[in-house]
């Protein structure tokens, strides 16, 4: 089983064949092979029936950094981004869990920290930008907060929440 593992491990590895068709070809021929001798492992034949599994029910999308040419085989880079973001957001707050605001917020603010990390941005640079983006990104946010704040009122006293969109809602139905 484990001699299994690491040659699907390789196959999908760096060293391994660098073609969508190639690594195809390779790893279902691996979970072919480990179909036909799983029933050999005893104990072991559950863990080998489930990687098979799991391997099909991933195999449309597995080979897109095959056939992508600028798309990484792993998402190791793109953890450590967020996990170095999560880790300097608790130190500057303080907190133990991941700050609300980057819940509301993170759309911008995460691409604001990856572009200042590629590098330095001038008052030029920010003159030029498009305003009717920011004024759609700014309304988009905005309209997340208020959902959110509606959220809040309704767990603190959903009695109150539901007798104001009752008032609310029969004075838009009053003639006026």
């Amino acid at each position: 089983m484990y001699a299994w593992l690491w040659r699907a491990a390789h196959i999908l590895g760096e060293h391994g064949p660098n073609t969508a068709a190639g690594t195809r070809r390779q790893l279902g021929g691996l979970l072919g092979a480990m179909v036909r001798r799983g029933v050999m492992l005893g104990a072991l034949a559950g863990a080998a029936a489930h990687f098979v599994r799991v391997s099909r029910s991933y195999w449309a999308g597995l080979f897109c950094c095959y056939e992508v040419a600028e798309l990484p085989r792993t998402n190791n880079a793109l953890e450590q981004f967020f996990g170095s973001h999560r880790y300097h957001e608790r130190r500057a707050s303080g907190r133990k869990g991941a700050s609300p605001c980057l819940v509301l917020r993170g759309q911008a603010r995460l691409l604001a920290a990856a572009a200042t990390r590629q590098r330095v941005f001038t008052a030029g640079d920010l003159s030029r930008a498009d305003r009717g983006r920011c004024e759609e990104l700014r309304r988009q946010l905005e309209t997340r907060r208020q959902r959110r704040v509606q959220r809040r009122r309704f767990r603190r006293d959903p009695q109150a929440y539901l007798q104001a969109l009752e008032q609310q809602l029969l004075q838009s139905t009053l003639p006026p």
